[in-house]
This record gives structure tokens, sequence and C-alpha cells, in this order.
């Protein structure tokens, strides 16, 4: 039996365990359930949980080993045709072992020892999930049987099964966490060994970006130019020209939606614009390629100026379209959420809509229309497909939006496609640049906290 297929059974075994569970201890009070510590259904879930969480952490933990015993084992099956291996070579052949177990394409015509090998694996695969299948199965019933017969009416069974919600959440939380701060580990150690190569002066400061490494001494640009200003200043420009365009048409769709759009046009006009959160941004790149740029060009051409064929503004503009929905539908549900009580009070009081919305509704929304414009931000900021697309790869240091530039998540994007080795600055690149990045997106969200914490107005 398959892992998928296990996982499929001890869920109907743990539905299964849901209802006896709950019918048991139904029965044991001879339905006057208000006897009961526990509602039915904590009794239902806590058999449920023994049957299911056991066998589901020994499917894991049998999960998580079986390829190193597996691969133990074959490699003792080999024998004298392994001993004198190197390590990558080894790799290599067990790899190829099990392509062919698996039909797979293997990198050399399979020999007598392969085909052997390449049963023996089988064989080891079928006695593991049988096994595995039996284990977890075993334990399932062996799990549902204790908890089914220990069910009586003083049973606090809500208490046990909100003690195994709460570690799990922590669980959870703790894998986020931990997820975190290995994904920043990664980028400063990975950083460190490019500072060690390259000046963080230089990268910083730096005005000419060419990570290429020379082939051959004396080639042209031998050692590389990793000056970032370019990638920053682009970045910059284009996230700027999204804002630019997405900031006020979004807040003003989302004040006229909240405020003085008909139920019925709102229930059109919201999902209607959201539509365009779910358009792939490959989509956009398509669209910002061959009409928003051919468009500006042209635009340009009969006002006598000279436009990029790949420009900023075709770009900027584009990406603050994509994110319109993202400020708007915030937006939209902050202004909504304010009290009606304090339209009430304003209208009372002898103020208009206008009045209200400017005076009252936005100011009492405000933290939430800010959270709003920093996912925008980041949404921008974090853009590779329509960049690629409609501004280009060129790290020209420009602040004109009429001209090509690229940015911090294209170059790292090309930097490291296709199979790279990490020893090279202009890999080791990447990092620092998504590092950069991360501490840049860190400030801006801890001063706009702080401009909001300090302009926020409760209301009670």
């Amino acid at each position: 039996m398959s892992v998928t297929t296990l996982l499929i059974v001890l869920l109907g075994l743990s539905a299964i365990g849901y209802y006896l569970g709950r019918a048991r201890s139904v029965r044991t009070v001879a339905g006057r359930t208000a006897e009961l510590h526990s509602l039915p259904s904590y009794h239902g879930y806590y058999v449920a949980v023994w049957c299911g969480l056991p066998a589901l952490l020994l499917v894991l933990a049998w999960v998580a080993i079986e390829p190193d015993i597996i691969r133990s084992l074959l490699i003792a099956k080999l024998g004298d045709a392994a001993a004198g291996m190197s390590p990558q070579a080894l790799g290599l052949m067990i790899n190829d072992v099990r392509n062919l177990a698996g039909g797979s394409l293997v990198s050399r015509e399979p020999d007598p020892v392969m085909q052997a090998a390449a049963d023996y694996y089988n064989h080891l695969r079928f006695l593991s999930r049988l096994a595995l299948t039996v284990f977890g199965l075993g334990l399932a019933m062996a799990g549902l049987t204790y908890a089914w017969k220990s069910i009586h009416p003083r049973l606090r069974a809500r208490n046990r099964v909100e003690k195994v919600v709460i570690v799990a959440l922590i669980i959870c939380s703790t894998i986020a966490i931990l997820t975190t701060i290995g994904i920043v580990l990664s980028l400063i150690f990975e950083s460190a060994r490019f500072f060690t190569k390259v000046s963080p002066l230089h990268f910083l400061f730096g005005l000419e970006w060419s990570p290429q490494i020379a082939l051959r001494a004396g080639q042209v640009g031998g050692t590389g130019l990793f000056g970032a200003v370019p990638l920053f200043v682009g970045t910059l420009l284009i996230a700027f020209i999204a804002m630019c365009v997405a900031m006020p048409l979004g807040l003003m769709a989302a004040i006229y939606m909240a405020e003085y759009a008909d139920r019925r046009v709102r229930a059109f006009a919201k999902p209607a614009l959201e539509i365009l959160a779910g358009i792939p941004t490959v989509v956009y790149g398509f669209f910002a390629a061959l009409t928003v740029a051919p468009f500006v060009r042209d635009t340009g051409a009969s006002l006598g100026l000279q436009i990029s064929s790949e420009s900023a503004l075709a770009a900027g503009f584009v990406m603050g379209v994509m994110i319109i929905p993202f400020v708007s539908s915030l937006s939209d549900d902050v202004i909504t959420a304010v009290p009606q009580s304090m339209r009430e009070g304003s209208y009372g009081l002898g103020a208009t809509r206008s009045e209200t919305i400017r005076r009252v509704i936005l100011p009492a929304a405000l933290p939430g229309i800010v959270g709003g414009f920093l996912l925008a931000i980041s949404r921008a900021i974090g853009e590779t497909m329509i960049v690629v697309m409609a501004a280009g790869l060129s790290a020209n240091l420009s602040v004109n939006p009429l001209e090509a530039v690229t940015t911090v998540t294209v170059q790292i994007a090309t930097l490291l496609v296709g199979d790279q080795e990490f020893d090279s600055p202009k890999t080791l690149a990447a990092f620092a640049l998504g590092l950069v990045l991360f501490c840049v997106t860190l400030v801006l969200n801890i001063i706009a906290l702080r401009i909001v914490t300090r302009y926020r107005e409760q209301y009670e």
C-alpha cells in the first residue's frame, strides 16, 4: 500500500472512530448528555485523535528514515562493486539503481549487477511498505480500541483534545519561526562568503553592475563588477511608478465601493476588481511587453520623445494595475469595518458624506489602509516576471522612467538560473542582494509600524 493510500485509510478510520466515540459517550449516559463532562463531539474527537495521530507520527517517522535504511542495505548488497567507488560515483550508481527500479532513464547501460540491485531495491521497498501498512493500521486500531473503551461520563475529553490542539499549534508556530530563522541565517552565511570575495562598500555603493566572471586572463570585466546601486535604483523607480498607479486608484475604488456604491453594484464590482489578483504575472508580462510598451513608445515618438522599447514606465504601470486589488480589497474591508455609529454621529453634527469620509472614516481606517499599502509595496518590490518582460535586464543607473532598468529580484533570478556552483562571486551575489532586500523591507515595515502606532486613534 502506498503512503498516500495509507493516509487516506487512516483518515477514514479516524472518521469512523469519531462517530463510534460520539455514539458510545451518548450510550454511557442513556442519552442524557448533560451528565457528560464534555460534549459528545469531544469524545468523538478524542477517539479520532487516538486513532489517527499515533499512526500518522509513525508514518512520518518511517518515511523520513526509510531512504537511509534502504540505501545502507543496498550498499551492503552491492558489496565489492561499491567498495572502491568514490562518494560521488557511488551516489550516481545508487541514483541509477533507483531510476532503473522505477522504470526511468539511467546514465549508462544497465549491467547484471545494476539489474540485480534494482530488483533488490524494489524488494526492499515492497517489504518496507508492507511493514508500514501492517504497523500503521495495527497502531491505528489499537489506539481506536483503547480510546473507545476509556470513554465514561466523567472523562475530560475536551481538556485532552484541546491539549493536543494547543501542542499542534505550538509546533506549527515553532516550524514557522525556525523556517524564518533558517532563511535569514542562510542569507547571512552565504552573503558573508560573498563579502569575503567582494568589498561590501563596492557592493553597496558601486555604480556598475556586471557580475560576469572572465573565463580567461585578460578578458574584459575579468573580475566582475558588483556595484548594486543601479539595481536598487531600478527597484525603487519601478515600485514608485507602480504605487503611483495603485494607491490612488485602489483607495478611490475602495471608498466608492464602501460608501457610495449600491449593493448590486458592489456585489458585481468588487469580485470583478479582485479578478485582477488571480491573473498570472506572466500574463501581465505579456500584456506589458506586447501592448503597453509599444503604446508608450509610439506615444512618446509622436510627442518627439525617445522611449526605449523596454521602459520602467511600462513595467511600473502594468505592475500598478496588478496590485490594485491588494490595495482596494484591504482598504474596502477596513473602511467597511468602521462602526456605523461613527458615521451617524458625524451626520448628526451636520457633516456631509465627503466630510465624514475625510475627517472620520479615513482617520479611523488609517492603520488598515497603511497595511494595505505596505502589502502592495512588498508585492511590487518582489515582482519579477513583469520586469523581465517589460523593463529588461539592463542594469542602467537612471531615474528616467522612459529608459530600460532592472530590479533586484530579476537579477537574483538571472544569477541562479541553471546549474550553478555556489563558490563564485557571481552566484553568491544573489544571496547578498536578497539580504539587502530583506533588510530594506524590514526597515520600511518598522518605520511604517511606528507611523501607524503614533497616529492611530482609538475608538470605542
